[in-house]
């Protein structure tokens, strides 16, 4: 039997609530929110009665003191162990797009009349006289989904009777940067999986969506997720003065065209299930140099997003390798054809300029240097990456990496130009939902019959697919990768084991196949983001309603 609920107003209530509150990552707002989502399960009837479901959660290793919100509720209709885990982060990117209007940023009251004084645009302008949107910073992105699961915890606390086993909903912190929040919560899961003798069947994400171009109208709900890594290049360089120019090697230039054969190729787009990545972009490219001189720099370094549907670890950094072979070669060609010229143009006798490409993964150039150096180079960079990070634990996570980097190259004996390619974000793993187990197939088929059910309640089509598009906390719910595979990650990123290592053993205690129902609205991480009020507060609270109680009947 389906339901639809009347669930409107409340979760709209819930989510200006919510809004209001600034927490922006790595801000003491983090905190602040999670006690007034703590706050209001708390004053719930169920939770008086029951107060060791509901958690209050320190983040664990972490720079910065902040928590996680853990609310359980266990179903009376049966003996049924079956459980599913409901998700969402409660933290936001910054305000500083604002501009002018920063201090309104958190007030979707006033928002909407502030825009159509600035007059942004026919979209906007539209949006606004329609009424059908809320505006807000994190009202998207994705305070409105915790609201939806705020919601569902609070019907099914006073009907446990309809539940024939239990849900967990998580209201998690550090989603956009660390995942700090996810990551601990997966101790509580473990937890509470030994005390209560869970079984996990099924993760439900909450994140945001939003249209794909300009006339799409469609809604959209998600299986699985995209993956994520971070590929890092070091490049190291040979110095000279500018006035002789030849004379050295510019880690810069190998960079740019590092960035050129890599950003927006189509041929690293990863395609499965019938869905394609977006191809690599660029998120850093610089050099080491703090002031101005007149000599080239020494090092460089850059970074790429690369989203992946079913390359591993091991995968990515084979085609990462092979474009930094390629760049290298190309770069050392180029310089020899313009110094060759160069020569023509002054009368000068040409000869082959001395460089050679050379192209390492950090798991090679780390074997080489033990090779070389034995036990001291291992204890000297393990201690080195243990004492920096004692010192600065707030340190990011790349400029971490690229340090360590930094520190073994002063070990290498040769030191002409060299690429050293490397991971130096956390691993966003890629899931993929293919129906291959009954917990798939179940999911699969509970979400596709409880959204037959609710398109009815909808004016625009709902529509499936098999990816979730953006990096989101689901990537810590389950592991499609062959384990063996990881194995690539962990001995290529210079900060495992110091600072950073994935929780692979917790994930899979969980491992659980995943889907995204969240919310729906238009310019995440935009000045203008804003939510569509019916299909988010109504639609699709109604379609995670029927999952639960389909998976779990």
């Amino acid at each position: 039997m389906y339901l639809y609920l009347n669930c409107f107003n409340e979760v709209k209530n819930i989510t200006k609530e919510l809004v209001n509150i600034p927490s922006i990552v790595k801000t003491s707002g983090e905190m602040v929110c999670a006690k007034k989502i703590h706050e209001i399960y708390s004053n719930l009837p169920y939770f008086k009665e029951n107060p060791e479901h509901l958690l209050f959660q320190q983040t664990e290793n972490d720079e910065i003191e902040r928590y996680n919100v853990l609310a359980m509720v266990r179903g009376t209709k049966g003996n049924s162990k079956k459980t599913v885990i409901l998700m969402g982060h409660l933290d936001t990117v910054g305000v500083d797009d604002f501009g002018i209007l920063k201090e309104f940023a958190f007030d979707p009251d006033k928002l909407p009349a502030l825009f159509r004084e600035l007059n942004l645009g026919e979209e906007i302008n539209i949006d606004i006289d329609s009424g059908e949107y809320m505006f807000g910073r994190g009202v998207l992105d994705m305070k409105a989904g915790i609201a939806g699961q705020m919601y569902l915890i609070k019907y099914f606390s006073e009907r446990p009777e309809e539940l024939d086993g239990n849900i967990i909903a998580i209201a998690e912190c550090d989603e956009e940067d660390n995942s700090h929040g996810i990551i601990s919560a997966l101790k509580i899961l473990k937890q509470w999986k030994e005390e209560y003798g869970l079984e996990y069947i099924a993760a439900i994400n909450a994140d945001y969506s939003t249209a794909y171009h300009a006339k799409d109208e469609n809604r959209y709900v998600f299986f699985g997720t995209i993956g994520k890594l971070l590929p890092s290049f070091y490049v190291t360089g040979k110095e000279t003065h500018v006035g002789q120019a030849f004379g050295g090697f510019d880690p810069n230039l190998l960079v740019a065209e590092l960035t050129r054969i890599i950003e927006l190729n189509p041929d690293l787009c990863d395609k499965a299930l019938g869905e394609v990545t977006i191809p690599p972009v660029s998120l850093k490219q610089a050099d080491f140099k703090e002031s101005y001189t007149v000599q080239t720099a020494l090092a460089a370094y850059s970074y790429y997003n690369f989203f992946t549907h079913s390359m591993s670890p091991k995968e990515v950094m084979i085609k990462m390798k092979e474009k930094g072979i390629e760049a290298f070669d190309n770069i050392i060609k180029y310089i020899n054809e313009s110094y060759k010229r160069f020569c023509e143009l002054c009368g000068h006798t040409y000869t082959e300029l001395p460089w050679q490409t050379r192209v390492y993964t950090w798991e090679e150039f780390y074997n080489e240097l033990v090779e070389i150096h034995g036990d001291n180079f291992k204890k000297y960079i393990n201690d080195y990456a243990v004492e920096l990070n004692k010192r600065d634990p707030a340190m990011d996570l790349r400029e971490f990496s690229v340090k360590v980097i930094e520190e073994a190259w002063k070990w290498a004996k040769d030191k002409d130009p060299a690429i050293i390619i490397y991971y130096s974000s956390i691993f966003s793993a890629r899931i993929e939902i293919t129906g291959a187990t009954e917990k798939e197939k179940q999911l699969l088929d509970s979400v596709k019959k409880s959204i037959d059910f609710v398109q009815q309640y909808s004016d625009k089509p709902i529509v499936t697919k098999m990816f979730y598009p953006y990096i989101s906390d689901s990537s810590f719910m389950a592991i499609s990768d062959d384990i063996k595979a990881l194995k690539t990650l962990e001995n290529n990123m210079p900060a495992w084991g110091s600072k950073y290592v994935h929780p692979i053993k917790e994930i899979l205690e969980i491992n659980v196949p995943v889907v995204n129902i969240g919310t729906f609205g238009k310019d995440g991480h935009k000045m203008t983001e804003r939510v569509h009020m019916k299909y988010t507060f109504e639609n699709v609270p109604n379609i995670t309603l029927n999952v639960i109680k389909k998976l779990l009947d």
